[in-house]
């Protein structure tokens, strides 16, 4: 038997292969069957992989993923996770999920409020970037392999996941709490990853700082938690809250972030900050609820809000508005007396800002990533990309619309089938899903070209990318 016939053998999934050394035949190596299909992990000669890309696909509620690669042309390979538990999509959905250090984590919620199964699972991309001062080389080690996993009638229906200063925080909605998780917890495979902290309700978003304090809020619009921010120290777990609360002006708190020392909310009028108290010692009555006005709807007088930040550098940013209104806000975090900067966005009737997704590309432009989504009507829904930065000064109040295109229809079902976009380690591509149509995009972030379209079939929804072409 030559060679190339031992990889053929092992190409067709035998669990028993032979092994070859200077022609000698060992016929006592038993090699495991791969984890994925050998379409992703083929042992014969292939382009490098680009970048790594993973996708839920509501269709089956599962996580997907698939390496692109450069050959004569672009291609992709839509593969399974091993591991990966198989949910029901009647009852279960994928929520919010993120990449740290390698580990990917996605929270899984229920139809019952995580009486049916909830909880997470942790993932490791196989992909590993090597430091060389003034760039990365990734390595695609291996297939995406399930580390550990959670998932029972205990979980609380996570929905939110941030990532602050290192480290994940998973919302645990009916459980009036969350849960830290560190990369190298996960790395362990244990189920006992993460420490629990009591603090916020129903449907909590947190924002985090130096993994010192978190303050988590309660979406409640009306009642005794209307407003209501706990503040909990970081440096004690468990299900007693350690620190205090206090109230902003309005509720149905939908967003919060932290950047530069503040802390930022989303309630139901304007944008509130406070500074960062990281010893959560501070009393209620101390503390000073700054706010920020962004105007009224001119067709309904009511006073206009955002559902959900980023941030790049000392900025915060978000969308706001709809129609006539709709705008790109922008707020430096650092300033002595924070502003809301809007750049004003043309959006048809029918399509919604999403929020923006900033990124600094391969070529050194600071860009902001929105998607125009179809809410009413069957207008082409869009995307645009703002150029925060023109004249690279660091100084964001001079941002303009850079470039406006049509990309394909979404699928939307409350919270889900929005598009999403993801960036490659190294800023020069971005993948995006279209719902609709079951497809995933690469555009170029240097020509905004649209370089292939993928179709994966299914429902894919929120997109993560991890590694790049390596230099040498």
């Amino acid at each position: 038997m030559t060679f190339n016939n031992c990889l053929l053998s092992l190409k067709r999934r035998t669990s028993f292969a032979l092994a070859c050394w200077g022609g000698l035949l060992l016929p006592s190596l038993v090699i495991a069957a791969p984890p994925v299909p050998l379409s992703q992990y083929d042992l014969g000669e292939r382009p490098d992989p680009v970048v790594r890309v993973f996708w839920q696909d509501r269709e089956t509620a599962s996580l997907k993923w698939a390496d692109v690669t450069k050959g004569e042309e672009w291609s992709l390979a839509p593969a399974e996770i091993e591991g990966f538990p198989e949910l029901d999509p009647e009852r279960q959905n994928l929520v919010q999920m993120d990449i740290l250090d390698g580990k990917l984590l996605v929270g899984i919620r229920d139809d019952d409020g995580g009486g049916y199964e909830s909880g997470w699972v942790a993932v490791s991309t196989g992909v590993v970037g090597h430091s060389h001062g003034d760039h990365y080389d990734w390595q695609f080690e291996h297939p995406p392999e399930v580390l550990t996993q959670k998932l029972d009638t205990n979980q609380g229906n996570p929905a939110h996941l941030y990532t602050y200063d290192g480290a994940f925080y998973l919302a645990n909605d009916t459980n009036d709490g969350f849960t830290q998780f560190f990369p190298n917890d996960l790395a362990s495979r244990s189920k006992k990853a993460g420490r629990f902290f009591s603090g916020g309700g129903n449907h909590i978003t947190l924002a985090a700082v130096k993994n010192r304090v978190a303050y988590s809020t309660w979406i409640d619009g009306g009642g005794p938690n209307a407003g209501r921010v706990d503040v909990v120290n970081l440096r004690k777990s468990g299900n007693r809250k350690s620190g205090y609360s206090f109230t902003l002006p309005s509720g149905t708190i939908h967003g919060a972030t932290a950047n530069s020392g503040r802390v930022f909310f989303a309630p139901a009028e304007g944008v509130c900050w406070v500074e960062t108290d990281s010893k959560a010692q501070q009393s209620p009555e101390g503390v000073e609820i700054h706010h920020l006005d962004l105007g009224a709807d001119p067709e309904t007088q009511k006073p206009l809000r955002t559902g959900a930040f980023s941030t790049h550098r000392n900025y915060v940013l978000f969308s706001t508005g709809a129609g006539e209104s709709s705008a790109l806000c922008l707020v430096d975090s650092k300033a002595d007396d924070p502003e809301v900067m809007k750049l004003p966005i043309e959006v048809a009737d029918g399509l919604s800002l999403t929020t923006p997704q900033p990124i600094l590309t391969a070529a050194g432009k600071r860009l902001a990533i929105l998607f125009q989504d179809r809410k009413v009507g069957d207008g082409e829904e869009l995307l645009t990309i703002v150029d925060l930065d023109p004249n690279g000064d660091r100084d964001f109040s001079d941002a303009e619309v850079a470039r406006t295109i049509v990309v394909g229809p979404t699928e939307i079902d409350g919270h889900y089938g929005h598009h999403s976009i993801a960036f490659d380690s190294d800023g020069a591509y971005a993948c995006l899903s279209n719902s609709g149509d079951g497809t995933l995009w690469l555009i170029s972030l240097i020509s905004f070209e649209v370089l292939a379209e993928f179709n994966v079939e299914g429902c894919p929804g929120s997109v993560l990318a991890i590694g790049a072409r390596n230099r040498h």
